[in-house]
C-alpha cells in the first residue's frame, strides 16, 4: 500500500510512505520571515504557491503517478484555519479526480505514531512540544490521555512570540539556542500549576526585561533554561504516576539539544530512557500524515465521504479514537 500525504501550518509538505514505513519520497516548503513573526493569511498563500510544485517532485522522485496511489491522507487540524484549508481542498480535488480514499488524521498524533514508528518504543510518556502545542501524554486503553498541557501559549509559540520582541524573525527556536549558548541565568517566573504550564508570562517578562536593557543572549538562556525545567518536572511526575520507563520527545521543539540534555539527565536518574524523534522528523512534516492515514485505514477503513470532509481546527489528541 502506498499512500500520499499533505500537511500544512507554517510547513506545506506532501510524501509517499508504505504500509511497511519505507518512505519512497517527500518534499515540504516552508513559511518564514526574517523580523515578523506568522501570519495565517500569508502562510496560506505560500501553501497556495506551493503546493502543485511540491506534489510534482513527490511523484517524479518516486518515479510514480497517481494511479499509483492507494490512498490520500491529509491533516484535518488542529493548526491554522487558513493553511488547513488549502491542504484539505487540494486533497479533496486529488481524491475526487483519481478516485482514491481520502484519510483525515489528528496532526498531534501523527506526532505520536512518528515517534514510535522510528524510536521503536512501546508505551512512553510523550512529551509533545511544538510551536502551537504543549502536552504530556500517555496512551490510556483506546484513548491518549493528556496528564498535563500548556494553560496559555505554547513552548514553541513562546519562543517565537520572544523571538519577534528580540527581533530574531521566525522561526525563533533555533536561533534562540544558539544565543543562550552565550547567555547566563537572570529570574524569571517559573508557573507550573499541578500538572499544567504558564509561558505567557515568561513572554512578557521577557519583554520588560529587553526594554530595560537585558542582552537577547541572557534573555534566551533564561528563557530556555526557566521553561524546560518546567516541562521536565511535569514529565517527572507523569512518569512516576503512570510508572513508565520510556519518555518520547516529539514536536518541532524536540530539535532542541537543551531541552534533549535536560530530560536526558532526569530519566537516567529515575532509571527511564529518553527517546527523541530524528531531526529532520521531530517538525512538521507530511511522512507523520502518512503513516497515521495507513494506520488508521488499515484499523478503521474509510470512515467519511470525501466531499464531507472539513478542517478541524481545535481537535484535541484526546478526542482520537486509537487501536
Amino acid at each position: 500500500m502506498k499512500v500520499l500525504h499533505s500537511k500544512g501550518r507554517d510547513t506545506f509538505g506532501v510524501g509517499i510512505i508504505t504500509s511497511k514505513g519505507k518512505i519512497l519520497s517527500e518534499a515540504k516548503a516552508s513559511f518564514t520571515t526574517e523580523k515578523e513573526g506568522m501570519i495565517p493569511i500569508e502562510v496560506s498563500k505560500h501553501h497556495e504557491k506551493n503546493k502543485e510544485l511540491i506534489l510534482k517532485k513527490v511523484l517524479e522522485e518516486a518515479n510514480l503517478s497517481l494511479n499509483d496511489i492507494d490512498i490520500i491522507a491529509i491533516s484535518q487540524g488542529p493548526g491554522l484555519a487558513p493553511s488547513l484549508l488549502v491542504g484539505m481542498k487540494f486533497a479533496k480535488e486529488l481524491a475526487i479526480k483519481n478516485n482514491k480514499p481520502l484519510i483525515g488524521v489528528n496532526h498531534l498524533c501523527a506526532h505520536l505514531e512518528i515517534g514510535k514508528l522510528f524510536c521503536k518504543v512501546k508505551d512512553p510518556i510523550y512529551v509533545f512540544v511544538s510551536g502551537a502545542n504543549t502536552q504530556i501524554i500517555a496512551k490510556e486503553k483506546l484513548r491518549y490521555k493528556i496528564f498535563g498541557e500548556t494553560l496559555d501559549v505554547a513552548l514553541g509559540n513562546a519562543l517565537d512570540k520572544t523571538g519577534r520582541i528580540l527581533g530574531l524573525g521566525f522561526p525563533a527556536g533555533p536561533k534562540i539556542e544558539e544565543l543562550a549558548k552565550k547567555g547566563k541565568y537572570i529570574d524569571m517566573p517559573y508557573v507550573v500549576k499541578g500538572m499544567d504550564l504558564s509561558f505567557a508570562g515568561i513572554v512578557t517578562n521577557a519583554q520588560n526585561k529587553f526594554t530595560q536593557g537585558a542582552s537577547k543572549e541572557d534573555l534566551c538562556f533564561c528563557l530556555q533554561e526557566t521553561m524546560f525545567s518546567m516541562l521536565v518536572e511535569v514529565t517527572e511526575r507523569a512518569l512516576a504516576y503512570c510508572d513508565k520507563k520510556e519518555v518520547l520527545l516529539v514536536g518541532g521543539v524536540a530539535a532542541n539539544k537543551r531541552l534533549i540534555e535536560m530530560l536526558d539527565i532526569m530519566c537516567k536518574e529515575r532509571n527511564a530512557k529518553n527517546y527523541f524523534v530524528p531531526l529532520k522528523y521531530s517538525g512538521d512534516n507530511p511522512i507523520m500524515i502518512g503513516w497515521l492515514g495507513i494506520q488508521q485505514y488499515i484499523n478503521f477503513g474509510v470512515t467519511e465521504n470525501s466531499e464531507d470532509m472539513d478542517i478541524k481546527p481545535g481537535w484535541r489528541t484526546d478526542e482520537v479514537d486509537i487501536k
